[in-house]
């Protein structure tokens, strides 16, 4: 899910920041590789915390 969020999300920034331009898929390649490295441990850190705060408002019965 990580991958194709992140590839999709970086190809629409760079297209409608820079346009279309000749070397627009290494610039996309590049800027999917950063943003699935941060995604990762950023998941990993708030999944938990959003867990912990949904148990809280809504509790198992």
């Amino acid at each position: 899910m990580g991958i194709v969020t992140t590839g999709i999300i970086s190809f629409t920034l760079i297209a409608i920041n820079l346009g279309w331009p000749h070397q627009h898929l290494s610039t996309w390649l590049k800027s999917w590789g950063i943003a699935y490295l941060i995604v990762i441990p950023a998941i990993m850190v708030i999944a938990p915390i959003v867990e912990k705060l949904v148990n809280l408002i809504l509790p198992n019965k």
